[in-house]
């Protein structure tokens, strides 16, 4: 059986203190990976690269391009950084 998903579109917008703090957080080497890669996620899809880039240049699948920035929707940035 073929299961076929349609591409999930979501469009992200960014007011300026949720990208100064999404900002900080992607260059924060002392944090864990996951946050900062979370907020590279966002980031670059406010950026309005299709996902399939966003999921490249981040190093992650296209699923989770998905669901991070469908998290960041739905919860903000706080929701990024829970695990």
């Amino acid at each position: 059986m073929r299961v076929w998903a349609m591409a999930q579109t979501v469009c992200v917008l960014l007011d300026a203190t949720d990208g100064a703090r999404l900002a900080a957080i992607a260059r924060d080497r002392s944090r864990l990976l996951k946050p900062t890669q979370r907020a590279c996620i966002v980031l670059l899809s406010a950026e309005r690269l299709s996902v399939q880039d966003v999921a490249r240049r981040a190093g992650v699948s296209r699923p989770a391009v998905w669901r991070w920035q469908r998290r960041y929707t739905k919860a903000g940035v706080e929701g990024l950084l829970r695990v």
